[in-house]
This record gives structure tokens, sequence and C-alpha cells, in this order.
């Protein structure tokens, strides 16, 4: 087989936050697979076939892409973000290991930047120690799991980044988060909305939970909640690295 796979990271929106492996390898590619828009990302050129398709066709997209490869095709899986966090690299595998010979694929992750650690940049260090990260979408879990493991992180005393927090089929999802945060973490802690990082539409808020609303959220929006020992200096936010 001479073809081979590249999942790769395309960052959080800014073009400038690709990394200079994923450009050197995406002009390799003789095609790119992924979400519309993602595709849409990548400029077209002479040698280069792109295939745009709809959100929730992740394990058909990862299997065009194994088909193209083993047709000796090299391929470019893109996500926004990293590829590994709620993204296409888990996909691509899960579609590999039903294939009769796996090992015979090249495949390769490159690493992106997240919307979780550039939100954290912009807002200055509410990740600065144990934090973990949750899909609030119930597209492929249930919403009961949901639940219980933002009660189990919120008593734990992590941070937590929060993707897919709200969206039009789900509105009411993300409420019912808040009043669970609530109860667990009271009405004091911090809470940040960080839409659209590093693109023309960015906006950041930081409330506390008693001041936030279902409405500062959206599919654009990474939420990150502190812990107990988050706080402001000036402008920003930050986690100290000690625990007591």
């Amino acid at each position: 087989m001479t073809g081979w796979i590249a999942i790769a990271g395309l960052g959080p929106g800014d073009e400038r936050l690709v990394t200079e492996e994923v450009r050197a390898t995406l002009a390799e590619a003789t095609d790119v697979v992924g979400y519309i828009p993602y595709v849409a990302r990548v400029t077209p050129r002479d040698g280069l076939t792109l295939h745009p398709s709809d959100n929730r066709v992740e394990i058909d997209r990862a299997n065009h892409a194994l088909d193209m490869a083993a047709a000796g095709r090299r391929v470019v899986v893109v996500s926004s973000g990293d590829p590994g966090v709620f993204a296409m690299a888990a996909a691509v595998f899960e579609a590999l290991e039903r294939r009769p010979d796996p090992a015979a694929f090249d495949i390769r992750v490159l690493p992106g930047i997240t919307a979780m650690l550039a939100a954290s940049a912009r807002l200055g260090a509410p990740l600065g120690h144990d934090f973990c990260a949750i899909n609030l979408s119930d597209n492929l879990k249930p919403w009961d799991l949901v639940e219980r493991r933002l009660r189990l992180a919120a008593r734990a005393g992590f941070a937590m980044a929060f993707y897919n927090p709200r969206s039009r089929s789900r509105p009411h999802q993300f409420g019912r988060a808040l009043e669970i945060l609530r109860e667990e973490c009271g009405p004091d802690r911090l809470i940040s909305f960080a839409r659209a990082v590093t693109t023309p539409d960015e906006r950041l808020e930081t409330v506390t939970l008693a001041e936030a609303v279902t409405e500062m959220a959206d599919m654009r929006t990474v939420v990150i909640i502190g812990n107990a020992d988050t706080r402001r200096v000036g402008r920003f936010l930050y986690t100290p690295r000690s625990a007591g």
C-alpha cells in the first residue's frame, strides 16, 4: 500500500495557529476529507480533491478516507482544533478496527491547538491546575451519563472545559448543566464563555454561576468553569498550581 492517511488538527480558527507540520502535509495530499466548514478552510489547488460531508457521518467519512488510502491516495482527514479531542482521530481508529488488515495502513495523527487551550490562553490560565474536558452533546452518549460526569467532576474539584454546550436541537440541556453546577459548586464559582476564539467573531465573557444564563453559549462556544481556587487578577483569570 503506497497511500497514507494524516489526521490533522486545523486549530481553533486563526490560520496562524495551524502548525507547519499540518501545512506541509496538506501540500502533499491528494485528498482532504472532513466536515463541510473545516474542509472549506483548506485552499483548493490543482491535484487536490476536497471531500466535504455532513457533521454526523464520522464513520462513513473515516471509511472513505481508508478506502482512498488503500487505493494509493494521500489523504488528510481534517478537524478543527486537535483531531484527538472530540474529533476525527477516534472515528478513523474505530473504522480501522473493523478492517481485516489494520496494520497495513500508514496513519499519522498531527496535533493542533484545541479550542479549550486557545480559550484558556485568552482568559489567562483558568486550567492551570487539574482539569477535565466534557462534551455536553448527547448525540453519541446518553444525557444521564453527561449529568453523572458533571457531578463527579465538580465534586472532585476539577476545573472543567465544556465543548458543544448548546445547539438548536437541544437548547434546554445546557440550562440543566448550569443547574447541576450551581448545586455542586455554589453560585459564586467563576464561569467563562469563549465564543469563536481567535477569529474576528471572538467574544469572551466571565460571570459567576449565579449570573450565567443559557443564551451565553452556542455551538461555537467553549465554556470554562474554574475550581474553588480560581480567581481574577486584573483582567485575567487563573487557577493556582498549588492546592490546599
